[in-house]
């Protein structure tokens, strides 16, 4: 049978099937992480529209899908209570015109450079804060605004939900769809045809209803209600050190995470290979749409693009046809998100706050580089400890000296015959970082022989270097028989 548009767009079938599997995937994530970044829930929606409709029409990686991330829930909810709903819209714009800049200088394929113990460190502190704060919400209580305070504050929250009916109940309900995530990959797989996260949010629905449990279910506001464009007086906190800091990180975050995601997502088909400086500013344009409507920002989530390839996506079809149905989802059957319980969403983001967390990655790290596993786990504590901003920071400054440290290797020779002048070879890289060995070795040479220091094996001496041998070489002279013989750097 003769069918044109089966010629002109030979993979429909495989990419139809593949959106209707990332739209089941993607629809409780993207509700999940708006109640969690604490917005209405349709604007979670609303980024995985754009993400659909605009970026996955653009150029860069043809199978790898994007949307509101866990990755980027706990800096969001930061903001919003920081700074106001009104402002998230800014930020997320700036972000994207950020991004849209680097991808125009072709800066993308340069985060590829970026330590991954860091990217992995960020993600697992991440991942610890936000289980943290949505064990509260699965007892249906108020999590602390602070890392710190959420986690020392969970022994107290569980006796507090022990004492109730109704948290323990929404507790319960939260544990079950948890575990449910857990099992459902042990099914049969005609079973897990149904995505695990849509199969846990449908039981939890079901679960509500029959029993009549007294959990809290997401507020319905309607997705032209909940669109907020940021007004034109939340442009005047761009001065402020606070929001410039933070789009900062919502852009090294947002691009970090998904340009790794489009390294991983290339090893998973044969398909063609990312164009990192195109993704890049493909995730720009997505991410200013978001902002001028008041959205979440937007990255490409991993979860959402394995399960894309995995169903058989072979074009980018698959990816904007999955926003053309979360499109229609939300402008027809949005009442249907009220008889979602906040704590299944909760356990959704628990479930995925753990996957965050490289746990094998840190063993194997320990055992090969324990130089990067303290960088990893570092960047987690800080992130924790402090802010997402501050953790990333510290990473980096940690990755930064770690890789000084370790370029500035050098290796000092002496050779002693016994009679005539002490050879000393210096050859590597000297720099200030190694000065202390460098001199500590030198002053230890005889001081009462001639020695010739060959400096022709350095590959590179740095002034501080240069200055303290030149010091070393006037002392000797003077204590010792002859002057210092040196051979210059070659």
């Amino acid at each position: 049978m003769n069918i044109p548009y089966i010629k002109k767009f030979p993979y429909v079938r495989q990419d139809f099937a593949a959106s209707i599997v990332v739209f089941l995937v993607a629809l409780p994530l993207c509700v999940g992480v708006a109640v969690a970044s604490g917005v209405p829930a349709e604007l979670g929606l609303v980024t995985g529209i754009v993400g659909g409709l605009v970026t996955g029409l653009m150029r860069g990686s043809s199978l790898q899908v994007s949307g509101p991330a866990a990755g980027l829930t706990v800096l969001v909810f930061e903001a919003v209570r920081e700074f106001g709903l009104p402002v998230l819209g800014v930020i997320v714009l700036a972000t994207g015109l950020l991004q849209v800049a680097m991808g125009a200088l072709k800066l993308g394929r340069y985060f590829r450079a970026i330590s991954v113990a860091v990217v992995e460190g960020m993600l697992a502190g991440i991942g610890l804060v936000l289980i943290a704060g949505q064990l509260y919400s699965m007892a249906g209580l108020t999590a602390p605004a602070s890392g710190p305070d959420k986690l020392v504050g969970l022994p107290q929250a569980v006796v507090k939900a022990a004492g109730s009916a109704e948290s323990l109940a929404s507790l319960a309900l939260g544990a079950g769809t948890v575990v449910v995530l857990v099992l459902w990959r042990r099914l049969p797989e005609r079973v897990r045809v149904v995505p695990a996260p849509l199969a846990a949010v449908v039981l939890a629905v079901l679960t509500t209803m029959v029993f009549s449990l007294p959990v809290a279910t997401v507020e319905v506001r309607g997705l032209l209600g909940s669109l907020q464009p940021p007004p034109l007086d939340a442009f005047g906190e761009l001065a402020g050190l606070g929001v410039l800091g933070t789009i900062l990180a919502f852009t090294l975050i947002a691009s970090a995470e998904s340009l790794f995601s489009a390294a991983a997502v290339d090893r998973l088909h044969d398909g063609p290979r990312t164009q990192y400086d195109k993704e890049l500013l493909a995730q720009g344009a997505g991410n200013t749409i978001c902002g001028l409507l008041g959205a979440l920002p937007m990255t490409a989530v991993i979860v959402r693009s394995a399960a894309n390839v995995q169903a058989g996506a072979r074009t980018k079809a698959s990816r904007v046809l999955h926003g053309v149905w979360l499109l229609l989802f939300a402008a027809l059957l949005p009442a249907a998100l009220g008889l979602i319980p906040l704590p299944a969403l909760a356990g959704i983001l628990v479930y995925a706050g753990w996957k965050l967390i490289p746990l094998r990655e840190i063993a194997k790290l320990w055992r090969e580089h324990r130089g990067e596993a303290l960088i990893l786990i570092v960047t987690a504590v800080s992130i924790v400890a402090v802010s997402m901003f501050e953790g990333v920071l510290v990473g980096l400054a940690l990755a930064i000296i770690k890789t000084a440290w370790e370029a500035s290797h050098v290796r000092l020779e002496v050779i002693d015959k016994g009679a005539g002048p002490v050879q000393a070879h210096l050859s590597g890289n000297a720099t200030f970082l190694r000065l202390p060995k460098i001199l500590d070795s030198l002053e230890a040479l005889p001081q009462d022989r001639p020695i010739e220091l060959n400096l022709s094996g350095l590959h590179h001496l740095d002034h501080a270097c240069r200055v303290a041998l030149e010091n070393w070489a006037a002392r000797h002279s003077t204590a010792g028989t002859e002057p210092v013989k040196v051979t210059p750097v070659a």
